[in-house]
């Protein structure tokens, strides 16, 4: 059997060329300026209410300036410890061609073994569970925290700060329908121009009160924690607020590349940063807290606030729709994994294969934040939610990185320890505090982080024993090869193509269509679509043909974990193979299970459950783009 791929050459695998393939040099500006909008939208809102959390969280009594002084300086020295020298100078270095994320990441570390440890794939699991539970925390309170602004320069108007977050809730889900492409255009200037007014008006702070840069020193924050015990673990929870975003370096790596996301980090997102909460500091201790409600809309003057507020809300809204787009990201590639079951896909872009909308997501978030809205009311109450999710993100991607640095870049082991230990330290050490507030609203995460991983466990312990079920009912395939090359049915012109995820088996669809039409086309494919460890995989790798013989090809299509699944163009590439492709005289034969559970094995009811996601999968021929006239199904009833 010859074995050849579309290049002409023998099959090497599943092998890809970097994904983006950014001309950095050429596009850097407008690169740099995109990700400002995208990357270090969500971070970028985090003075709204990361320094407020912490400053109300001391005791009363004790309203020192050495105190506030202390909590400034855990904000100022958590972006840097965790922002800049994690995840900048480690985490984004950790690209699976040019991509990043919690799955990406998985990906790449279970690619360093001969067989995936279910441990790897778990951690994935539980990371991508915790970023969906971040995903409905962060437009809540993004918005919730910037229309709260009306009760600084309106406070007759505070009762409808609910109502308006909801509408442009509604809003902002609303549109997604249309694609982000016109709207992220603006993203980049918007955001820009918002970080330059968080570091003017905090310089500006700063200049009237030069003293609060004694922050710097972090002893200050530790003197705060080793004499607060009892406040700290409470306090490092309202300090993590001001990290809350930094997974957008590292989902977003593939849309810009590193070099953009570096130097929009150091030339004006964390100077902006640095300046806007060191002049929130310098606002508090050179006035009577008392008087201080929110920190970050005072500390404007008087004939600007309306402004803020409006101008806050337009970049919460970016960064909820940062959240959003990532999510979306994240779902297809866990369908892609075979982690979650196949959901509609549709691209809002003729160009960039990135931008995509996925109408169930969609709906589900927007469901969740409203819920979240109403029953929370406040920034105040949704922030005690804001940290149990992104940092246990954090935490795994910790752990996927020590297994990067001692697997994939062949560390050895007492470096990487020395680099892996303290961030472990400082993530668990932030988990923990964030744990502290399970029950006061931090739950909430942690409940839809739990359901989506039980329903990705769900999902793969389902298709693996399906596959087994089908795997011992099956006729080996080349057994019945070699049986109908002796004995042909009556041929038929045209070309079948059988979909199957069996490799070694006989196609459930064939089978069944020799049983009941008996005949057999003039040319008979065995396709299998595989999911590459890697983005994605170049044309002349991603069809491999095996000729069986004259009746019978294998065809395996391999597509990396963010390409979309286009069975037609993959085909077409197989012309270069000398396959004579043509789609009006191909039929495509599925086979189409009805499940039904089995009181052996599982729990019944995780059976059903299982059942429940097979059935609003999405329709195979949808998933796939093979035209509908050109199908036909096949129904088969499987026992579990």
């Amino acid at each position: 059997m010859t074995q050849t791929t579309a290049s002409g050459a023998p099959a090497t695998g599943d092998v890809a060329t970097p994904a983006g393939g950014h001309d950095t040099n050429k596009h850097l500006p407008v690169l740099v300026l995109g990700a400002l909008g995208v990357v270090y939208g969500d971070i970028g809102t985090s003075p709204l209410y990361a320094f407020r959390q912490a400053l109300f969280i001391r005791p009363a009594a004790q309203e020192t300036s050495v105190e506030i002084l202390g909590l400034l300086s855990l904000i100022i020295w958590a972006l840097t410890i965790i922002v800049t020298i994690k995840y900048i100078f480690f985490v984004t270095r950790a690209d699976n061609k040019g991509e990043g994320g919690t799955l990406s990441l998985m990906s790449l570390a279970a690619g360093s073994f001969a067989k995936r440890p279910r441990w790897i794939i778990g951690m994935g699991v539980i990371g991508a569970g915790l970023f969906l539970g971040d995903a409905i925390i962060t437009p809540a309170v993004s918005v919730l925290s910037a229309v709260e602004g009306i009760s600084v320069v309106a406070p007759q108007f505070e009762r409808w700060i609910v109502p308006i977050t909801l509408v442009l809730i509604i809003g902002l889900f609303a549109v997604q329908r249309f694609g982000t492409g016109g709207v992220a255009r603006v993203f980049g200037p918007v955001t820009a121009l918002w970080f330059i007014v968080l570091g003017a008006c905090g310089l500006w702070r700063i200049i009237e009160y030069p003293a609060v840069l004694w922050a710097l020193n972090p002893s200050y924050g530790a003197v705060f924690l080793f004499t607060h015990p009892g406040l700290a673990l409470i306090v490092l929870g309202a300090v993590f607020l001001a990290v809350t975003g930094v997974e957008g370096l590292y989902v977003d790596l593939g849309h810009f590349g590193r070099k953009p996301i570096v130097i929009a980090w150091f030339s004006l997102v964390f100077p902006a940063l640095l300046l806007n909460y060191f002049g929130q500091g310098a606002f508090v201790l050179s006035h009577d807290l008392a008087q201080i409600t929110n920190p970050f809309f005072e500390m404007f003057p008087e004939w600007s606030q309306v402004a803020i507020v409006i101008f806050a809300t337009a970049a919460t809204i970016i960064a909820s729709q940062a959240v959003i787009t990532g999510t979306y990201s994240l779902a297809r590639q866990a369908i892609a994994l075979n982690l979650l079951p196949r959901m509609t896909v549709r691209h809002t872009s003729e160009t960039q294969s990135g931008q995509i909308y996925m109408p169930q997501i969609n709906s589900i978030l927007m469901v969740l934040v409203i819920i979240l809205v109403i029953a929370f009311g406040s920034s105040a109450s949704l922030s005690n939610a804001y940290g149990i999710a992104v940092s246990g993100v954090m935490l795994v991607t910790t752990i996927l990185l020590g297994v990067v640095m001692y697997r994939v870049w062949k560390w050895h082991l007492v470096p990487t320890l020395v680099v892996m230990i303290p961030f472990l330290v400082v993530d668990i050490g932030f988990f923990t505090a964030n744990v502290v507030k399970l029950f006061q609203g931090g739950w909430v995460p942690a409940a839809v982080a739990l359901v989506v991983a039980g329903i990705m466990t769900v999902w793969i312990q389902g298709r693996r024993r399906l596959a087994e079920k089908t795997r011992r009912d099956e006729v080996p395939l080349q057994f019945l090869v070699e049986n109908l090359a002796k004995k042909k049915p009556t041929i038929v012109p045209g070309t079948a193509v059988f979909l199957t995820s069996d490799i070694e088996g006989a196609p459930t669809a064939l089978l069944h269509s020799l049983k009941h039409y008996k005949v057999l086309h003039e040319h008979n494919v065995i396709l299998t679509v595989l999911t590459a460890d890697t983005p994605r995989v170049p044309d002349d790798e991603k069809v491999t043909i095996d000729a069986y013989n004259d009746l019978f090809y294998r065809v395996v299509v391999r597509f990396g974990f963010i390409e979309t699944p286009n069975i037609p163009k993959a085909l077409a590439l197989a012309r270069k193979l000398g396959w004579k492709f043509d789609i009006m005289s191909t039929s495509f034969f599925l086979s189409r299970r009805s499940l039904k559970a089995s009181p052996k094995g599982l729990p019944i009811w995780l059976d059903r459950m299982f059942i429940a996601l097979a059935r609003n999968a999405t329709d195979a021929t949808e998933y796939f783009h093979i035209p509908t006239g050109r199908v036909v199904e096949i129904g088969t009833q499987v026992l579990l």
